[in-house]
């Protein structure tokens, strides 16, 4: 009896021992279990242009919505608009967000510094985006940045009250209608930028060298079907046409809202505030030609897109990716171009009946064909505008044009240390 007893009684603690284990085991696994379902607390800083801090905020609302079991993104944004990211983050590297937005011609520049580097799930982001905005994006076919926007290019605004599709085709017939009716057709010729068109469906050459510094271009071509001179006796009869004015977006939507400017060259920036002014008169289309040479070249343009980069040295790389991912996916870039007007890469957003129905996105979509990326070094964009100054001002005749041609292609083509 007493052996049994004991047995039972070895049993009993036994069981108890094992109850106990289990019941530790099962309260470990339950509090590992909680500790991985914890909702993560993270912070980050996104730079961004400041007329998007609305509708970043937003999308950043959306995304803490849909990852609320896993996170909870803290998001400081910061007005460095995309046009001055680079100059912004070389100027201190340290304080650089862990996303920013930037235009397409930094990417060179931010990637050799290391601040960007190829991302993650580049197929699924090639597969979503429009070739030419990966192209802009990739550096030797890998992808540094989330495509954002494809509508950084410019065409020709026009109010249809008095010029007619068959006016537009050319910039002559345009310039033509406007002075007769003495009213204006306006272009910035101070920025580089817009005086590519007349250079660029030229067969005349401009692009930046392997060093990713330097220029080559030949736009002072003595031989060939059209010369340096060819362009720059054009552009000085269109300066001298009292159809014509030297004016940038301020002055385009000025001169519609006071009834002086019946057309335009811009961007998709300016198409909510004329479509205001002209009403129904209000249209868009590509760039029309300009007579160079005896013939009628079809005017080129910069294509420009923007996009989102992750810092490489973000202590949350892992969460900027996914927010960058977010903030540039389908819905959100039709958000984009419902708010703000943006031009969509993605090609699901880009097809919407609402952006087919956009004059300016068509009219950007036209021009596509006779654009190029920019991608041209620093010393490009002094002399060309220094050059469309001395047509402005008359200083330059077709006496001297050749003179003033040269002098523009060697500072544009020097070496940093030559200026």
């Amino acid at each position: 009896m007493r052996k049994r007893g004991l047995k039972l009684l070895a049993v009993g603690i036994l069981s108890i021992v094992c109850l106990t284990g289990c019941g530790q085991k099962n309260e470990t696994e339950n509090k590992v279990q909680q500790e991985s379902k914890k909702v993560q607390d993270v912070s980050l800083t996104m730079w961004g242009s400041k007329d998007d801090h609305q509708l970043l905020t937003t999308m950043i609302d959306s995304f803490n919505e849909k990852y609320k079991d896993q996170v909870k993104l803290n998001v400081t944004l910061e007005a460095i608009n995309e046009g001055e990211c680079k100059t912004t983050i070389f100027a201190d590297v340290s304080k650089a967000g862990d996303i920013f937005a930037f235009a397409d011609d930094q990417l060179m520049e931010l990637a050799a510094a290391g601040l960007i580097e190829p991302i993650a799930n580049a197929d699924q982001i090639k597969k979503q985006n429009s070739d030419s905005s990966i192209e802009a994006a990739s550096i030797n076919g890998s992808l540094y940045a989330y495509p954002m926007t494809a509508d950084n290019g410019y065409f020709m605004y026009y109010n249809k009250k008095y010029l007619k599709e068959d006016d537009v085709k050319t910039l002559d017939k345009m310039l033509s209608v406007a002075a007769s009716k003495n009213k204006k057709v306006t272009m910035d010729w101070s920025s580089g930028w817009y005086l590519y068109s007349f250079f660029g469906n030229t067969g005349l050459e401009l692009g930046i060298n392997e060093d990713r510094i330097t220029n080559f271009c030949n736009w002072n071509a003595k031989t060939g079907d059209i010369k340096g001179t060819d362009i720059g006796n054009a552009m000085l009869t269109i300066a001298n046409h009292a159809g014509f004015a030297n004016k940038g977006d301020d002055g385009l939507i000025a001169g519609a809202k006071d009834g002086s400017v019946i057309a335009g060259v811009s961007g998709v920036w300016s198409a909510n505030a004329l479509q205001e002014i002209w009403g129904n008169d209000y249209a868009a289309v590509k760039l029309p030609t300009y007579t160079c040479a005896g013939k009628q070249v079809q005017m080129s343009s910069f294509a420009g897109y923007k996009m989102l980069g992750v810092n490489s040295y973000s202590k949350n790389s892992k969460w900027a990716a996914k927010l960058a991912e977010w903030i540039t996916n389908q819905e959100n870039q039709e958000l984009r171009f419902t708010e703000r007007g943006q031009g969509p890469s993605n090609k699901d957003a880009a097809s919407s009946d609402k952006v087919k129905e956009s004059p300016a996105i068509q009219a950007l979509i036209q021009q596509s064909e006779f654009s190029m990326l920019q991608r041209v070094g620093a010393n490009y964009w002094t002399p060309v505008s220094v050059f469309a100054d001395s047509l402005l001002k008359k200083k330059a005749t077709k006496a001297n044009m050749q003179s003033l041609m040269d002098t523009m292609v060697k500072k544009i083509t020097a070496k940093i240390t030559d200026q």
